[in-house]
């Protein structure tokens, strides 16, 4: 066993080594021909390396709401969410033409749940993701302004596939941080996704950017191109936290 375990080792088919390991402790394996005993194998090999690469991207993406599922979220009818539209969004089809996404509405209405749930499902599906507030993304690129370090920073988001940017709209943004937020959309227009949440409506962003024309250059490549859901209704985190007050009474 130990030459095949030195080849497993070399291919780093580690979990191809184990699974082996169980077929020979298991007589439910002896009557099993060679061709599927091989795929079962090769199977566990591919699944291991499936789940290891979820990991990793689950980690990178610094999501606060890790668990975050489609089967978790609220349909009442209060909320204004709409199923079939939300059923189309975790089929990831957004992500293959690049589109957009835009979650409104007023502050626990569950806009950064639902964003981080759908980040779950893509990376279950291999995309790469990044959660990120915006005012945490703009402190990151103003230190960063000014030497090799920007142009890096820019670079990473470029490659991530779909990159959620929370608490739009929390401040007004300045200068400086309108062009860096055009910088991002542009590398991303036609190339990669944005789910952008804020408590804003859209009709108010204009005015939150800055300069008109650069206002107008970022609006017209996120907005135009992008799926809209406004929620409606009471705080999620205040529901809870009600039911879980009746529970404990």
């Amino acid at each position: 066993m130990q030459p095949i375990k030195n080849f497993t080792d070399e291919l780093k088919l580690y979990a191809f080594y184990d699974a082996m390991q169980e077929q020979l402790t298991q007589s439910i394996y002896d009557d099993m021909p060679f061709k599927d005993r091989l795929f079962s194998l090769l199977q566990a090999e591919s699944l291991t390396r499936q789940n290891r690469r979820i990991a990793q991207l689950q980690k990178e993406a610094k999501l606060h709401e890790r668990t975050a599922r489609f089967e978790e979220i609220d349909f009442s009818a209060s909320r204004g969410l709409h199923k079939p539209m939300l059923i189309d969004l975790f089929s990831n089809q957004y992500l293959q033409h690049n589109r957009n996404i835009i979650l409104t509405g007023p502050t626990g209405t569950g806009k950064s749940y639902i964003a981080q749930a759908l980040a779950n499902k893509a990376m279950i599906h291999g995309h790469s993701a990044l959660y990120l507030r915006v005012p945490r993304l703009m402190q990151l690129l103003s230190s960063a302004r000014g030497d090799d370090e920007y142009l890096k920073t820019l670079a990473k988001l470029k490659r991530i596939k779909l990159l959620i940017l929370d608490d739009f709209g929390v401040s007004p943004l300045k200068a400086g941080e309108a062009r860096d937020l055009l910088e991002i959309v542009e590398d991303r227009t036609n190339n990669s996704s944005l789910i952008i949440t804020s408590q804003l409506p859209i009709q108010e962003w204009h005015s939150h950017l800055h300069n008109p024309t650069i206002a107008d250059a970022i609006l017209d490549r996120i907005v135009h191109n992008a799926y809209k859901i406004e929620l409606q209704g009471e705080s999620q985190r205040k529901l809870k936290s009600k039911k879980k007050e009746e529970i404990e009474a």
